[in-house]
């Protein structure tokens, strides 16, 4: 690392890597506003789904993308993917995040739980939980985190998915 003052400024500049710019897009009716009708909890009425999102812009070394849900009005589970976490296998710069069914352990594809929702008794999950606040206007949010062969996080990103 080498640093050079201009005009009183430390500037200092790294012969590391550089991040890459990481972008993450909302399809499937998710606006980042609202959960969509019917994607919230079995108890609530629903068949919720994970929200299909695109990764782009991902640091060179990814080999997975880790998709942490969190409800963040509701402490047991607004953090480190307190409603699942979900991994999606990585070649490339992108990968398409489909959208994975809720309370399963099982998912399509290569997708897979890393970590089931930390919720219990009837709102236990042996997967994803989705949104189950009853309507109460929670806000609900996926980190989504860029993950190299030996485990280690390149890069993530916080993205509003909806209040429910």
């Amino acid at each position: 690392m080498q640093r050079f003052v201009l005009a009183g400024l430390v500037l200092v500049a790294s012969t590391g890597v550089a991040l890459a710019d990481m972008k993450i897009t909302l399809g499937g009716g998710w606006n980042g506003k609202s959960v969509p009708k019917g994607q919230q909890c079995k108890l609530d009425g629903g068949k919720g789904s994970t929200p299909p999102m695109k990764a782009s812009g991902l640091p060179e070394g990814t080999t997975w993308v880790y998709a942490e849900f969190n409800d963040k009005d509701f402490q047991p589970l607004a953090t480190k993917g307190g409603h699942g976490v979900i991994g999606y296998p990585v070649s490339g710069s992108s990968v398409d995040l489909y959208s994975v069914p809720g309370l399963k352990g099982s998912l399509p594809g290569k997708a897979k739980v890393i970590k089931r929702a930390r919720s219990s008794g009837k709102y236990a999950s042996a997967g994803y939980l989705p949104p189950c606040s009853g309507g109460n206007g929670h806000r609900y949010f996926v980190d989504l985190k860029a993950i190299s062969a030996n485990g280690k996080v390149l890069e993530k990103k916080r993205v509003q998915i909806g209040r429910y």
